[in-house]
């Protein structure tokens, strides 16, 4: 049970973020400005998936096996687009806003890849769920 109360808070999370933080921060700010602002909130949002999907790994536990993999799996994926990924992502851009146009296309490249990484979370958080 509380492994499926911890899925499901960190998917609310997972889902939260892209569906209604993001569009609004870029809507209500000016482009500066948001970008500053999602890269304080990334660290923030990449540890509560960490701390969440971990929290439902451990309370699946052995009981439920598949989802606390699923779970792990989800975490460990989320600590690796934190600790790798974004630093990577933050300093093309910073090269792209400081005109290099290769970095550019390697901006666009990394962002695609930690969407994908986040749709491919969601895809797991939700079988957690209904396995």
């Amino acid at each position: 049970m509380w492994g499926d109360v911890f899925s499901l808070l960190t998917l609310g999370g997972l889902l939260f973020f892209p569906a209604v933080v993001a569009p609004t921060v870029f809507k209500s700010l000016p482009e500066a400005e948001a970008g500053h602002f999602l890269r304080a909130l990334f660290p923030r949002y990449y540890l509560f998936l960490i701390i969440g999907s971990a929290a439902a790994a451990l309370a699946h536990g052995r009981a439920a096996p598949e989802p606390a993999l699923l779970a792990a799996a989800v975490s460990v994926s989320a600590a690796a687009v934190l600790f790798l990924l974004v630093p990577k992502i933050n300093a093309l851009r910073d090269q792209q806003l400081a005109g290099d146009g290769d970095a550019g296309g390697a901006f666009d490249r990394a962002h695609r890849l930690s969407v994908g990484i986040n749709f491919v979370q969601i895809g797991a958080l939700i079988l957690t769920v209904v396995r």
